[in-house]
């Protein structure tokens, strides 16, 4: 068990210095750079170099990194103002959605309260010309009743 950790952590840190290695073009040529050694196809090229050219390897790659870390967080506000923008689109489509629907309900109450005012009316004038027979009256209490519920059921929605 003990064996098989110390193993794990070899191959973790194995891979945590190849994921280190940064690749920088200078003067026509791919340097590999990890750590303080700069490597050209898999060749230690450290000394091989002046101490000129390492810096400016170093100061490239030092650049590109800077670069790389401006361009991530250029997108991660981008992808932030995105998300902004679908929640202020979504805000406002919901708010148009309520007030269409505000509308629908002013529109049905309206309409319910005119109908339960031209029944009555027509109502009132049958009854007053001596028309409705009992059974007819109590058709027509009923009618004004669901239209009064109506209109009650309206105004709630408002």
């Amino acid at each position: 068990m003990k064996k098989l950790k110390v193993v794990l952590t070899v191959i973790l840190l194995f891979m945590f210095v190849i994921a280190q290695a940064q690749k920088i073009q200078y003067n026509g040529k791919i340097y590999l750079v990890k750590g303080n050694a700069i490597f050209v196809d898999k060749v230690d090229v450290t000394n091989t170099l002046s101490i000129e050219d390492q810096n400016r390897i170093k100061n490239k790659l030092s650049e590109q990194i800077l670069a790389d870390k401006k361009l991530k967080e250029n997108e991660k506000a981008e992808k932030k103002a995105e998300k902004r923008i679908k929640a202020a689109e979504k805000k406002q489509k919901k708010a148009e959605k309520q007030l269409k629907a505000n509308e629908k309900a002013k529109k049905n109450y309206a309409d319910a309260q005119e109908k339960y005012e031209k029944e009555l009316k027509r109502h009132k004038k049958l009854s007053d010309k001596g028309k409705l027979s009992p059974e007819d009256e109590i058709k027509w209490q009923k009618k004004l009743e669901i239209l009064k519920k109506k209109i009650e059921k309206s105004k709630r929605k408002l």
